[in-house]
């Protein structure tokens, strides 16, 4: 992707796309971030970084840490399973519960972070009205196809200048409006990804 106009919008939760090296700006995590905590009950709105939080707790559970940061399970593999009650997480603000930022029922808090991301996609699509555009489409399911795979479709149905791309694995099918402008491959995304490399 390296000097490409891009954008990712993504139902993954995971920092994956992060970790892989892609523009923070340029991504949209539409169901939510591991790395963020919010109150059980969302109403205040906010959310707050949970990294620290996560090494101390990892720390507590005997997690030995690499040279390269990355955690790993002791050799004798014995781990505790629990944290010290003072490492229970709290809202900085309240000193309420506090779950994970994943939409999951009517709690989910949309952040300024997320309305900024929400607002950053939205303004690459208008940009890219109408120009030649390539909808890449990897692994999404049916179990939310609302969000990336039939909003994918409606673009570049009514975009002449795009195509539609999609792999997956037993899943990898578009519209008939779309079977002239559209590649389907039902295959693994890492082999086709090393393939196309």
């Amino acid at each position: 992707m390296k000097g490409k106009d891009y954008f990712v919008v993504t139902t993954n939760v995971d920092h994956q796309f992060q970790r892989a090296g892609f523009d923070k700006k340029r991504l949209f995590y539409t169901q939510g971030d591991f790395g963020l905590f919010q109150s059980q009950d969302g109403k205040d709105g906010m959310t707050f970084d949970n990294e620290v939080w996560v090494n101390r707790a990892m720390e507590a559970q005997g997690f030995i840490r690499d040279d390269y940061g990355e955690f790993d399970v002791p050799h004798n593999k014995s781990i505790k399973m629990q944290i010290p009650s003072n490492l229970i997480p709290r809202m900085p603000t309240t000193g309420g519960a506090v779950t994970n930022n994943l939409r999951s029922d009517g709690t989910f808090v949309e952040d300024a972070g997320w309305r900024d991301a929400s607002a950053r996609y939205s303004d690459f699509l208008r940009r890219h009205e109408n120009m030649k555009v390539l909808f890449l489409e990897l692994g999404v399911g049916a179990n939310t196809p609302v969000i990336i795979k039939f909003p994918f479709w409606q673009m570049a149905i009514t975009n002449n200048n795009s195509t539609y791309a999609c792999i997956n694995y037993g899943e990898a099918f578009c519209p008939v409006e779309l079977e002239d402008r559209s590649i389907c491959i039902s295959s693994d995304i890492g082999d086709v990804l090393e393939r196309i490399l």
